[in-house]
């Protein structure tokens, strides 16, 4: 039964090949009147230029979306049971219902992997243990599993997904995330968060013989089916905890579902005593299916734009204290402290309703990083950040930073109000990888060559992460991305006020 639907779909691979369809990349709501709107024709994002005469205009892009016309039949699919479930089965529901338009075919080529794991999921979910409803076993919990003679791998593998940027993989996870039971042990988090989570776990266990043992117990006590967005190792320290603690997840039964832009053997390239890191590799392999994403589209691009929110230029920090100012009202920014991890706090130089304030040197030209601000946007839904450079090999550690501040962001929907030296696409444009720095042709003149590589920074991992800043950059400019923190300030606000009301 749970290869039915992998057989429909390949049956009718050849009608998907001669067609391409347009699937919006983006956070998967819970409820389907979100996919309502289906847009006819996109506009690339637009960028307002302050100091220059002309402006950037924005460019109509010639996509006009058929819907439905070569759509799997929904019947077809799942083969006459209308009660069937999963993430493909969702998805062409939607298709058929007209909520969402038609993804191209090597999204939905993922999906049937993704349905494939949630059929095997529901086949064996007492063997997996996913029922947080049932009573648990009486072998359960880290203690028992350290008296155990043999480890208690899941009878199901799991799944990591990798490919290029706005390809929808984090769009695919949480469709196949929504779909699963209430009552599974289930979590899904963003792969900085979850790492902050460990450390935190294990300034709490320190001292014990093997504190990576129990933190593992605890986490799959929570959940069996752990899906990490966005896996990614640029650190030595975590590399090294990486190997040992899913080495006890995984022996745990823990199931793991991964987004990632890296294939598993080029994680953590080139990082420091990597050789320890490479058993973890060959554990990911073992215990989950490999499955690429590929597409030549980045749909996060594919949004309307919205000018005045990312400011291009110089001198503009009265502009954007305005603009701050307007977002506030009529309260009063003053300086203030949030809380950290771990009894750490960070100074906010400015804040009120939300809003914070912060020049580039203060936010990313310190030693902070994604703890500090997982920390600040628990407090804050908007940031207005002053005088984002050029980078380069200059502030090569300033740009480690703002490419994680730029994730962070993302991940907690959080409004971006900025001015920036140039674009998004300009201001990493001297940011390159190893194998791109050698494939750059020779200029015709030693002095210019020389003046345009003074300050080209060669490094692989931001080299790797420059086109996700990029293209996050352009969408966090975006007028769906605005309407949906729109959306979601609203509702914040409504689930205070009935708060209030009920105390």
């Amino acid at each position: 039964m749970r290869n039915m639907v992998v057989r429909s779909l390949r049956q009718l691979r050849g009608a998907f090949q001669c067609q391409t369809y347009i699937l919006i990349s983006g956070r998967v709501p819970e409820t389907p009147h979100h996919f309502e709107n289906s847009y006819h024709h996109f506009h690339t994002s637009a960028y307002k230029v302050v100091d220059h005469a002309e402006a950037n205009n924005n460019r109509n892009l010639p996509f006009t979306i058929t819907t439905r016309t070569l759509s799997i039949d929904y019947a077809k699919l799942t083969n006459g049971e209308t009660n069937r479930a999963g993430p493909l089965v969702e998805y062409e529901r939607r298709i058929a219902n007209g909520e969402l338009v038609e993804g191209d075919v090597c999204q939905v080529e993922t999906l049937t992997e993704l349905q494939r794991l949630y059929d095997e999921l529901v086949e064996n979910v007492d063997a997996c243990q996913l029922d947080q409803t049932a009573e648990k076993p009486v072998r359960t919990g880290w203690l028992w599993s350290r008296l155990l003679s043999h480890p208690s791998y899941s009878p199901v593998k799991g799944l990591y997904l990798y490919g290029g940027v706005g390809t929808g993989k984090t769009m695919l996870m949480d469709l196949f995330f929504h779909q699963l039971p209430s009552n599974w042990r289930k979590k899904r988090i963003h792969f900085h968060d979850f790492m902050l989570n460990v450390h935190s776990l294990l300034q709490k266990h320190k001292g014990l013989s093997d504190p990576l043992d129990v933190v593992a117990g605890e986490i799959s006590e929570e959940a069996i089916l752990l899906c990490l967005d966005e896996f990614m190792v640029t650190d030595v320290a975590d590399a090294l905890i990486l190997n040992r603690l899913f080495r006890h997840l995984f022996s745990k039964g823990i199931i793991l579902v991964s987004t990632s832009n890296r294939a598993p053997d080029n994680l953590y390239e080139g990082g420091l005593q990597r050789d320890l890191f490479l058993p973890f590799i060959a554990a990911l392999k073992e215990r989950c299916v490999v499955h690429e994403i590929g597409s030549s589209v980045d749909y996060r691009k594919m949004t309307s734009g919205e000018e005045g929110y990312y400011l291009v230029g110089r001198n503009l920090s009265s502009i954007l204290r305005q603009r701050f100012q307007q977002m506030i009202g009529d309260a009063e920014a003053i300086p203030q402290e949030v809380e950290v991890v771990m009894g750490r706090t960070l100074q906010v130089p400015l804040g009120a309703n939300g809003c914070a304030y912060f020049t580039f040197e203060e936010l990313c030209d310190r030693p902070l990083g994604a703890a500090d601000y997982f920390g600040l946007f628990k407090k804050f839904h908007t940031l207005a950040l002053e005088g984002i450079p050029i980078f380069g090999l200059s502030n090569k550690s300033a740009a480690h930073r703002f490419v994680t501040l730029v994730d962070v962001i993302y991940e907690n929907r959080v409004r971006l109000l900025c001015t920036a030296e140039g674009s998004p696409h300009e201001i990493m444009e001297k940011i390159v990888t190893i194998s791109e720095a050698k494939q750059m042709a020779p200029r015709t003149s030693s002095r210019s060559r020389k003046s345009d590589e003074s300050d080209l920074c060669v490094d692989n991992e931001l080299g790797f992460a420059k086109d996700r800043t990029i293209s996050r950059l352009t969408e966090i400019n975006s007028k769906e991305y605005l309407e949906h923190h729109a959306v979601m300030l609203e509702e914040k606000k409504l689930k205070l006020a009935q708060n209030v009301v009920h105390a």
